[in-house]
């Protein structure tokens, strides 16, 4: 820095006033995204089915059932959803969204940086006909990150009770949302013949356990990457499958070293270009 030159601090954040009557018209959106602020509804909703999301039935079955009693008024769970990169994470939200949209369900998306508006968020939520996800992809923050004290707070509840028509399903590569240290390790005790983690671990732990229904997608077998791609190719009015179209599917993914439906899709739109008419 400079002799003489300060640093300037960042402008104050505007505070939030709700206005209900400058809401959207939640009704005629599918989806919103938080965003300065505000509630912005997204015009173009990703159309993705469930019958699209092979290899994860089990993780689709738990996700419908408990998305089910939520729109159904009945008690349902948020909801982690853990695992490899690729593997249908994101997707099965999005499926989800345009499987239950008729019945009133609505999404919100939020980035990690804004849960500390989450109260701003729920406001104009609450007490309203739709039922909402507040959907928040690709979770993991550090341990000092005012999002965890906010995401807690939502997942657990403060002094003001959380609205019964939101509930968060969150997506992450990491099953504890935060990075795990070698440092970690080090607090491990012992007490008696059994072996207690420290506060570090405890702390990463607690938050994940918030979420009462988690769900974990492994990376997928050959078998199954092979499948998603047959889908793919379908989609784009290729289904013709040879042993040679397989040869260099699994070579695209043995190049990438992930066997995912995000490569899957990625080698898919390759072979169908080059083979356009």
């Amino acid at each position: 820095m400079c002799a003489g030159r300060r640093s300037q601090a960042p402008p104050a954040r505007e505070p939030f006033l709700f206005d209900r009557n400058r809401l959207p018209r939640m009704n005629q959106h599918l989806a919103y995204r938080w965003h300065q602020q505000r509630l912005q509804p997204i015009e173009f909703v990703h159309r993705v089915s469930l019958d699209e999301l092979l290899g994860i039935e089990r993780q689709k079955a738990a996700l419908v059932q408990n998305t089910h009693q939520f729109v159904e008024r009945k008690p349902a769970n948020h909801v982690l959803l853990t695992g490899s990169r690729g593997t249908g994470k994101s997707s099965i939200v999005k499926a989800i969204l345009n499987q239950f949209a008729p019945q009133g369900l609505r999404l919100v998306e939020l980035a990690v940086h804004d849960l500390i508006d989450l109260p701003d968020v729920v406001a104009p939520l609450r007490g309203r006909e739709e039922r909402f996800l507040l959907y928040v992809d690709d979770f993991s923050v550090a341990t000092n990150d005012p999002a965890l004290t906010a995401l807690k707070t939502a997942l657990d509840g403060g002094i003001e009770e959380p609205p019964e028509n939101v509930l968060i399903y969150a997506t992450s590569n990491r099953r504890h949302l935060m990075p795990e240290m070698k440092r970690d390790n080090e607090e491990y005790h012992w007490v008696d013949d059994e072996l207690h983690p420290g506060e570090s671990t405890e702390e990463k732990i607690s938050l994940s356990e918030r979420f009462g229904l988690w769900l974990s997608f492994p990376p997928f077998t050959q078998e199954q990457y092979l499948d998603v791609v047959r889908l793919h190719l379908a989609k784009l009015g290729h289904a013709a499958w040879d042993e040679e179209t397989e040869k260099l599917a699994l070579r695209w993914a043995l190049n990438r070293a992930s066997r995912s439906g995000r490569v899957a899709r990625q080698f898919a739109r390759d072979w169908a270009g080059r083979h356009a008419g």
